[in-house]
C-alpha cells in the first residue's frame, strides 16, 4: 500500500490540486541568476502569475520526489535550453518570496516560495531561450539597471543589491 501512495504522490498534480498546495504550503524553487561575459544578467518578461508583467530571473519549482540535482538539470533545460548540472552553478543562498497572487489568479491567498538561488556564467550563444510558457521576451541588464528598474520584480532585484 505504501508503494501505491508513493507512486500517486509523484504523479503530476491537476491544476486544482496544485492550487490547493499553493494555498496551504510553501513551494520550493530554484532561481537561476545567469550572467554573461560582460557581467550583465538575464531577465525574462513573465507571462504568468505570480510576478506576471515583471522582469524576473529564470527558474522554477522543484517537483515532488525530485532531487535538487535532477531539478537543476530539468530547469536549466526548460528555462535556458541547455541542461546543466548543479555543479555548474555557484550557490547564492536561500531566499523567501511572498506574493499576493497565485497561478490561478484566485482571490484569498498568495504564493510562498522558499528559493534556492544559484548563479551561472553563460552567454546567449550558449542557450536556446524558450518563449511563451513563462516568458514572452528576454533582455540582458547590468546590476545598476536591474536595481533601478521598477519593472524588474523586487525579488529578482534582491539578488543584485
Amino acid at each position: 500500500m505504501a508503494e501505491a501512495n508513493k507512486a500517486s504522490a509523484s504523479s503530476p498534480l491537476t491544476f486544482a490540486d496544485f492550487l490547493q498546495v499553493v494555498e496551504r504550503a510553501p513551494l520550493i524553487s530554484i532561481d537561476l541568476v545567469v550572467q554573461n561575459s560582460s557581467g550583465q544578467a538575464l531577465l525574462g518578461w513573465r507571462t504568468n502569475q505570480p510576478a506576471c508583467d515583471h522582469w524576473f530571473v529564470p527558474g522554477g519549482r522543484v517537483l515532488k520526489n525530485e532531487t535538487l540535482d535532477a531539478a537543476f538539470l530539468r530547469l536549466t533545460q526548460a528555462e535556458l535550453g541547455v541542461a546543466l548540472s548543479r555543479s555548474a552553478g555557484q550557490w547564492l543562498g536561500v531566499y523567501e518570496h511572498f506574493y499576493d497572487s497565485n497561478a490561478g489568479r484566485l482571490d484569498g491567498f498568495g504564493t510562498h516560495y522558499v528559493v534556492l538561488a544559484y548563479t551561472l556564467q553563460l552567454d546567449e550563444a550558449d542557450m536556446a531561450l524558450p518563449l511563451g510558457e513563462q516568458h514572452s521576451r528576454y533582455r540582458w541588464a547590468s546590476k545598476v539597471e536591474i536595481i533601478q528598474d521598477t519593472a524588474v520584480h523586487l525579488h529578482s532585484r534582491a539578488y543584485f543589491e
